[in-house]
C-alpha cells in the first residue's frame, strides 16, 4: 500500500514549473528567430528579452516577486474578473492580472515577460469567447502541463444565449464577450471562480464559500439599484448607443434597446457614411446621450454627439474607477498608505456607470449612493 505524500506548494511549484520554463525559453527562441527580419512594434515586442532560468531551472529572481510568497498563483486578464477572482481567494491564493488596465482587451499582446508568469500559473482563469485569443495562445504554449485555463465566459452562457451585434457580427462568428456588465454573469462567474479555486486549494473551502456569499449580496444589491435606476430613467430614454459595443447582455437584463455602436468590428474609426449614419439613427431615436470609452478615447464619437446636439459621456466596461489595484488585497494595502481609491472595484465600476446613465437618460443617480462599492475582503 502506498502512502499519499502531501507536497508543500513551494516545492509542487518548483515540479511542476521547471518544465513549464524551460518551454517558455525554447518558445521564446522560436519567436525571436521567426521575427528576426520583420520590422515594427511585432518585432520589437517578440525580441523582449526574458530573464533566463537559473541552472536549476527556477526563473530568475526579478520575475518571482509575485509568487514570492509560495502561494497559489492564478492568473487572470481583465481587471473585472481579477477584481471578481482576488475577492472570492482573499489573501490565501495570489491573484495577478495578465491585461493591463485602460488596455484594449480585444488586442491585447502578452509579451514575453507576461508568457514567464503564465509559466509558473497553478491555474488561469479568462473570459473566453473570444476576448483574449493571444493571451490564450501563450498561455497554452507555456503553462505547465497540468495547469488548466478555464474559460469562465464560455461555461456561464449557451452558444444559443450569445449575442452578435454591431461590432460583434454573427458573419464572424464571434459573439459579443462582454457578459461581466450583467450582474447575474458576474455572479455566475464568482461561483465558477470559487469551484476552480476549491479545486486548487481545498483547505481554503470555507474561507473561498464565506468570500463569495459576501460578494453575492453584493451583487443583488447591485441588481436593486440598478433596477431602480433603470424605473427612474423614462421609458423614451432607455435606449444607449456606445461607442465600444460592451452593454448588449446588460440592457437584455433591465430591458433597454442598443441602437448601434461607433466603433467597427476590426475596432477601428468608422467610415464618414458611417458616421452620417449613426447621426440619423440618433435623430430618429430622439435619444439624449451617447456614450464613449474610457478605454477607446475618440475624435468620433464627439463628432457625432455634436452633429447629432446630444450629450456625451464616457463608460467603462473593464476600466475600474480611479487609481488602485484590481487585485482586492493589494488595493487593501494601497488605500492604507493612500495610493488608491476603496471604489476601484467592480461593484464600483458598475456603480459610476449607473450613475452616468441616470445623469445622462434623465434618471436619479443619487439611487447608487446606497451601495457598497468596497472589496468584500482585505
Amino acid at each position: 500500500m502506498t502512502t499519499k505524500v502531501d507536497t508543500p506548494w513551494p516545492v509542487r511549484r518548483h515540479i511542476r514549473h521547471v518544465g513549464s520554463v524551460l518551454k517558455l525559453a525554447l518558445t521564446t527562441s522560436l519567436l525571436v528567430g521567426a521575427v528576426a527580419c520583420a520590422n515594427g512594434p511585432v518585432a520589437e515586442t517578440l525580441s523582449e528579452p526574458v530573464p533566463a532560468p537559473d541552472s536549476a531551472g527556477n526563473p530568475s529572481a526579478a520575475s518571482t516577486d509575485e509568487v514570492a510568497d509560495n502561494q497559489p498563483l492564478v492568473v487572470t486578464t481583465v481587471a473585472p474578473i481579477t477584481n471578481i477572482v482576488s475577492n472570492i481567494a482573499g489573501d490565501r491564493i495570489k491573484v495577478v492580472g495578465l491585461v493591463p488596465e485602460g488596455t484594449n482587451s480585444h488586442t491585447f499582446e502578452p509579451r514575453p515577460s507576461d508568457g514567464e508568469l503564465l509559466a509558473q500559473a497553478d491555474l488561469i482563469l479568462v473570459n473566453g469567447l473570444s476576448l483574449e485569443v493571444p493571451s490564450i495562445a501563450m498561455a497554452t504554449s507555456v503553462k505547465a502541463e497540468d495547469t488548466e485555463i478555464y474559460e469562465l465566459g464560455t461555461n456561464v452562457i449557451t452558444q444559443e444565449q450569445w449575442l452578435f451585434d454591431n461590432s460583434f457580427p454573427a458573419a464572424e462568428g464571434k459573439p459579443n464577450p462582454h457578459l461581466w456588465v450583467n450582474p447575474d454573469y458576474a455572479a455566475a462567474y464568482a461561483k465558477l471562480a470559487t469551484e476552480q479555486l476549491t479545486a486548487l486549494d481545498p483547505e481554503g473551502k470555507a474561507t473561498f464559500e464565506a468570500n463569495l456569499a459576501s460578494f453575492l449580496a453584493q451583487i443583488e444589491a447591485l441588481d436593486r439599484v440598478t433596477r431602480a435606476v433603470v424605473d427612474s430613467i423614462p421609458a423614451s430614454n432607455r435606449k444607449l448607443l456606445t461607442y465600444h459595443d460592451s452593454w448588449p447582455y446588460w440592457a437584455r437584463k433591465y430591458g433597454f434597446e442598443v441602437i448601434g455602436a461607433v466603433q467597427p468590428s476590426d475596432f477601428s474609426e468608422p467610415s464618414a457614411s458611417e458616421v452620417a449614419a449613426l447621426v440619423d439613427q440618433i435623430r430618429a431615436s430622439k435619444v439624449p446621450a451617447i456614450f464613449g470609452s474610457e478605454v477607446f478615447p475618440s475624435k468620433v464619437s464627439e463628432q457625432i454627439a455634436r452633429e447629432a446636439n446630444v450629450k456625451l459621456d464616457n463608460t467603462a466596461d473593464d476600466d475600474l474607477p480611479g487609481e488602485g489595484s484590481a487585485n482586492a488585497i493589494e488595493n487593501a494595502e494601497l488605500v492604507e498608505q493612500n495610493q488608491a481609491s476603496d471604489e476601484h472595484t467592480y461593484i464600483g465600476m458598475m456603480a459610476e456607470n449607473l450613475r452616468i446613465f441616470a445623469n445622462n437618460l434623465g434618471g436619479d443617480a443619487s439611487l447608487v449612493d446606497s451601495l457598497d462599492v468596497t472589496n468584500v475582503v482585505e
